[in-house]
């Protein structure tokens, strides 16, 4: 997972594209140019992201951890709950790093998606359109509303996770 790191996303979107094209192997499915498309690259994006960093997240745990809850009966998988509890904070952290590729993604998306005016324009794809056109004050404009949105959706699973470990 950690070589996955650094997908380049335009990388991902033209296989992708190469894929759900009507050529492609799975081009029978009608995903070109979908937000189920876009969805699909967002995700190989982001999963890459996720699992290195919950694996990081826990593999200390199940060492600092892991003798003590075999001892008490828990196999490897039975323990894996009790980790991901223990782990709550890093793996929120892990889940917001994969959050802020998805939000942030332009490449992929533009690819399989197609940039379609109340289809599959997102509002990164509006941003590079209205750049383009030179309407640099409403790229900023949505640019601002984009950011303002990742810290509100940070701030509130922050949030939601400290009021969840106080109670």
């Amino acid at each position: 997972m950690h070589a996955l790191l650094g997908l380049p996303p335009v990388v991902v979107g033209l296989v992708l594209y190469l894929l759900l094209s009507r050529s492609g192997s799975l081009g029978g499915l009608g995903l070109l140019f979908t937000p189920a498309a876009m969805v699909l690259a967002q995700t190989v994006l982001a999963l890459p992201i996720v699992a290195a960093l919950a694996h990081a997240a826990t593999a200390d745990l199940w060492e600092q951890y892991g003798p003590a809850l075999q001892v008490d009966g828990a196999t490897r998988l039975r323990a894996i709950p009790h980790l991901l509890t223990i782990a709550q904070r890093r793996l929120l952290t892990a889940l917001l790093a994969g959050f802020g590729r998805t939000i942030s993604e332009v490449g992929a998306i533009l690819i399989v998606g197609g940039n379609i005016a109340g289809y599959t324009r997102t509002m990164t794809t509006a941003i590079v359109l209205e750049t383009e056109k030179g309407n640099l004050s409403l790229a900023l404009g949505l640019g601002l509303i984009l950011i303002g949105l990742s810290i509100v959706v940070s701030m509130a699973l922050f949030g939601l996770n400290a009021r969840r470990g106080r109670t």
